[in-house]
């Protein structure tokens, strides 16, 4: 019983599939991964993700603007609004800030995250929420928009213990990638030490950033196994333990997937 809480099905590696995207859905399913959550970042690929979660059943989806395609196009309050309400949508997002690769579009990422929050506290509904180099404005924006019952996630979290523990005291979840398995993220794995087992989701952030130990090829759902082994071995819990958890956590955080 395990979760891939973030992934972008649309842009993984097929090949391995003879381009079947079924097939690689099967592939994590029969390691033991039991659903995934399919991000959107644009308003170009909501459709395609939307697509893919109402042909698999095992697949939900969100529905939002990635910080760093904000250029291509904003979603307004009423569209996400709408979106939200397909019965496969359990998240906004990924929406957020990154000042690591964008410092031109602050003003338009911050427009774009209070929107998003806006719209998914008036749903009731999570946020997913991607945060680089953008700490204490990801908070502000956190704090003064977003519904804290309903809350979010930090996904693929690469940040400090500072700013993991204020948005645990936010209600926020916080989830772990395959960098966690990286010799040079030492950091990363004191954070997550620190992690309460009850606040804490995993994912692969699929085809991006496979974990050891396929780091430097094309990451996919399956690889959340890896992920979660090393994660309970670095808590020193069970890898069942670990598994049964993060899943009831992704369950808890998105309501709809039980709805």
């Amino acid at each position: 019983m395990l979760v891939d809480s973030h992934c972008h099905l649309d842009r993984i590696n097929l090949k391995p599939y003879d381009g079947n995207l079924s097939a690689a859905i099967q592939s994590a399913l029969d390691r033991g991964i039991e659903e995934m959550l399919c991000i959107s970042i644009s308003l170009e690929n909501r459709a395609d993700v939307l697509a893919i979660a109402e042909s698999h059943a095992n697949v939900f989806a969100s529905t939002g603007v990635h910080p760093l395609d904000v250029q291509s196009g904003l979603a307004t309050q009423d569209q996400l609004l709408e979106w939200i309400d397909h019965p496969k949508v359990v998240a906004v997002g990924e929406t957020g800030l990154d000042y690591y690769y964008d410092t031109e579009t602050k003003q338009l990422q911050q427009e774009s995250f209070a929107i998003h929050l806006q719209a998914a506290g008036k749903k009731n509904i999570p946020v997913v929420v991607h945060t680089r180099s953008a700490r204490q404005d990801t908070l502000d924006l956190i704090r003064e928009h977003g519904n804290l019952e309903s809350a979010g996630v930090l996904h693929c979290f690469t940040e400090d213990w500072d700013m993991a523990s204020k948005a645990l005291d936010l209600n926020y979840y916080v989830s772990i990638s395959g960098i966690v398995t990286f010799k040079n993220a030492s950091e990363l794995r004191d954070v997550v030490k620190k992690l309460p087992l009850d606040r804490l989701l995993v994912e692969t952030d699929s085809p991006y950033l496979a974990p050891e130990p396929y780091r430097g090829k094309k990451n996919e759902p399956k690889y959340v196994r890896e992920v979660a082994e090393y994660i309970a071995d670095l808590k020193g819990v069970s890898f069942e333990t670990l598994a049964e958890v993060t899943t009831n956590n992704y369950r808890k955080l998105f309501w709809k997937t039980v709805a």
